[in-house]
Order: C-alpha cells, then structure tokens, then sequence
C-alpha cells in the first residue's frame, strides 16, 4: 500500500520520519508523554535517525528544549491557525491533510510520516503511520462532544483504514480495533509505551504540598485519570466510601471538567466530601510529590488504551490496585492488584487491602519496579523503528 517508491537504503538504513504533533500543547497528557519519550528513544537507539516534527507556534518550550531537541527539525506553523489541540477537530484535521501532507511533508523528504494521535493523511504520497491510541470513544461516546465523536469516526477510522501501519499500544487495543473497527489484524502492530526509568521533575517537599493542596495529614489513596464517565471515578468513590478507614483521603489530580460537577455531587451524597481532594491539573513536581506521599495508587478505568499512570507509578515504587479488564492487566503484568471495576465492594476491598497490609505494599512495590523493566521506552522505539521499515517496505 505504500505510496511513492521508498529512498534506496530507507527500508534498512537511517530513517527521516516525520512526526504529527500539531496536537501538542501545555496540556497534552498520555499523548504528549508518548511524543516526548518517543523522540527522546528513537535518537538514543538510532542517533542517525532524522526527525522533523510538525508542530504549530504553541508546541511547549520545554519540549523544544529537552536535551535532544536540538538534534530535531522543528517544523512550526503559526498557533493561531490551530487554537484547537484535538486531532480530530475541523481546523486540525485539515491542516493533517491539506498542509501537512502532501505539502511539506513531502518537501522535507520524509521517509514515512507518522500521525501519533488517531489521525494521519488519508491522501498521501509516502508510507504513513497511525498510532491508534484507542477507540474508547466509540464504546463511551459521551468521552467527546457529538461533533467530536462523529469527526473521529470520519478522520480517525479512514486513517486507520488508509494508513500502511496501524499502531496499538497494547494487544487488548489491538484486540479491539480488530473486533470493533474490523481493521485486519495483520496491519496492526503492538508497540507498548514505556516509563522513564529515572523520575522527571524534582518532588514538591511533602509537608508543602500537604499544606497547599489541603491533603490533611492521613494517608493518601491517589488516582491519576482524566475526569471522565469511563475512568469510573464514580465507581472508585461508591468504594471509597465504604472503606472503613476514616484517616485516608482520595487524591483525585486532573482538568476539569462537566462530569467533576457530578462526582463532587457524589462524594457529597455519600458523606465523604471532606475525605476527597478534587484537584486541577497539576505541575510535574507535585505530581512527583503526590507520588512520593501516596500510599497507594488506584485506577478504576472500564476502558483503557494502555494506562500509563499505573507504570508511573510502580516506577516509583507506588503499589497499585487496578481494574481487571481492558489493557490493564496486561500492562501490570502481575504486579498489581486486580478488581472487578463493577464491583464497588471489590475496589472497596483492594483499597483495603493495600492500605491493611505492609508486607502486601511492599511486595507489589518491588514486583512493579521489575515490571517497569520490562517496559521502556527505549523498547518502544525500538518497535516503533521496525514499523516504520515494515511501512516502508510494504511488508
């Protein structure tokens, strides 16, 4: 399926990729994540590679300048052209389409052009990659606006469809872009994130934090999640609730949004408003200094493409309690502890559980260090490298 006849020694050889990332703004989340590290992994498994990123005017400073951003071609259009950071709006599609390819794109001379979330050139005239980050949105469409939801349908399927290599980043992605979206499962390619093996951000100082945040001074049950339906933080609060521990407080990071509204409504039905703490999005040192205060980390998603922050996590020696459906028992690979996420007393009881057993927390502590191991991101761009060939090639 591969469009235009690849540069002798591109299938073997270094590689100029191009990257979609006119997504990426200060708030970008998982998807920025994935950007960033996989940039950082694919010059340090391969320096010879080329990397010419297509971002617009509002790419983030520090992204720009990590210690390798040098060493990529920043290829910026004005911000003003694409306020909207969602790949799958109207002005952002078709800047994927119209500008980007086959336009500059192709006067960069890119070998195969990348698109890292959900969204890459239908119509294009070199190999193309999309990393289907996951398809959530056609499970819980309330996720997204209506207008959203069908643009995803739109741009996001046919880039799936018209792309040479899908991307999943995990075999239960995998599973479920074949069973839902029907795509061939021999197009698909399971590449999975990674953790940074050393922490990011220096730790905002405990007592600090406590003290900003109005964390009290109990023990603190975190959980990293957008404030979505499908992370079913309403769920995690029904458990919370009926934990009898009254020294433990909720941690509940994050934008917000609509259905915040609903879940501190909850919390206040259920009597245990004063023992959750609904916070904005927060800097990367108060998230390193949640890590480090939090007893325990809790994810209670019915869904997940992946589920990055559990590997955050355990990369800092958090024990966790997850959901076991979807890619999250996969992605722990044993090193957590699992619940039925329709369950409440079942996550009642794993929060439990982790908070009641010393011996418990420091054997999945040390289970999912090892875990994380396994899962860098040098790996990942590694694999993401050998997609690229396969594109190329058309094999």
């Amino acid at each position: 399926m591969s469009r235009r006849p690849a540069r002798p020694g591109a299938a073997t050889g270094p590689l100029h990729v191009g990257l979609n990332l006119f997504y990426l703004g200060e708030r970008a989340g998982g998807a920025g994540t994935y950007a960033r590290e996989l940039i950082r992994g694919i010059l340090a498994v391969e320096p010879a590679t080329r990397i010419t990123a297509f971002v617009t005017a509002e790419v983030p400073d520090d992204l720009v300048g990590e210690a390798w951003g040098g060493d990529v071609r920043w290829e910026r259009l004005p911000g003003e052209l694409v306020r909207d950071r969602r790949p799958w709006s109207p002005v952002t599609s078709a800047f994927s389409q119209w500008v980007l390819e086959p336009g500059r794109a192709r006067a960069r001379g890119v070998d195969v052009l990348h698109g890292l979330a959900n969204v890459a050139p239908v119509v294009a005239t070199m190999p193309t990659v999309v990393t289907m980050l996951d398809v959530i949105w056609l499970h819980h469409p309330d996720v997204l606006a209506p207008a959203d939801v069908l643009g995803m349908k739109v741009l996001g399927l046919t880039s799936a469809r018209r792309a040479d290599r899908v991307i999943a980043i995990s075999q239960a992605g995998k599973d479920d872009l074949v069973e839902t979206v029907g795509l061939d499962p021999a197009r698909i390619d399971v590449t999975m994130l990674g953790v940074r093996q050393t922490q990011g951000a220096a730790a905002t100082p405990e007592p600090q934090l406590r003290e900003r945040l109005g964390l009290g001074r109990g023990r603190l049950v975190l959980c990293v999640a957008q404030k979505r339906v499908h992370k079913n933080l309403d769920g995690l609060l029904r458990g919370f609730a009926l934990l009898d521990d009254p020294d433990a407080t909720l941690v509940l990071p994050g934008a917000p949004t609509p259905h915040e509204e609903e879940l501190r409504a909850l919390a206040a039905q259920l009597g245990i408003a004063e023992r959750v703490r609904f916070l904005d999005w927060v800097s990367s040192e108060d998230l390193e200094g949640l890590f480090a205060a939090a007893e325990a980390f809790v994810l209670p998603s019915l869904i997940e493409g992946f589920g990055l922050p559990i590997v955050e996590a355990m990369q800092r020696g958090v024990p966790v309690a997850c959901s076991d459906v979807s890619s999250l028992p996969e992605v722990a690979g044993g090193a957590a502890l699992l619940f039925d996420p329709h369950d409440v007393g079942a996550i009642a009881g794993a929060i439990g559980h982790l908070l009641g057993d010393p011996a418990l927390r420091a054997q999945l502590a040390a289970r999912g260090r090892a875990r994380c191991a396994e899962l860098t991101w040098e790996h990942t761009a590694r694999d993401t490298l050998a997609v690229y060939r396969r594109a190329i090639s058309g094999a």
